[in-house]
């Protein structure tokens, strides 16, 4: 399955938003749309809502809430790859707000700094 890391280190390629959108599935869209307005108590989310290329996708198509995104805002703004890549990284605000315990988001972003300094 394709490796796509978005800025918070969170793994797009097995999205089930990005992989609907990619296929074209209205009903798979749907069915996102669906188990997202419960997981996220979000009467207002829709298919059009989750439709999705991936955070880094330099098409318009991202989650309505990657447009809100702080983090994603920022790694655009300073053209990162993600934020491992970030000489803030350690400090940063922004994630330390959005990794809880044992994240996998964050293991991916150490590992890809431990992967930078060799």
């Amino acid at each position: 399955m394709e490796r796509m890391i978005a800025m918070c280190g969170l793994d797009c390629g097995p999205c089930e938003a990005r992989l609907a959108t990619q296929a074209n599935d209205t009903a798979a869209k749907e069915r996102v749309a669906a188990q997202w307005r419960e997981q996220f108590h979000a009467p207002d989310i829709d298919a059009a809502y989750v439709a999705c290329d991936g955070c880094l996708a330099s098409t318009d198509r991202h989650c309505g809430w990657c447009y809100q995104c702080p983090i994603r805002a920022c790694g655009m703004e300073r053209g990162l790859p993600n934020c491992a890549h970030c000489d803030e990284f350690e400090s940063c605000e922004k994630l330390a707000g959005f990794f809880g315990p044992g994240t996998p988001a964050r293991a991916t972003l150490e590992a890809i700094r431990k992967e930078l300094k060799t």
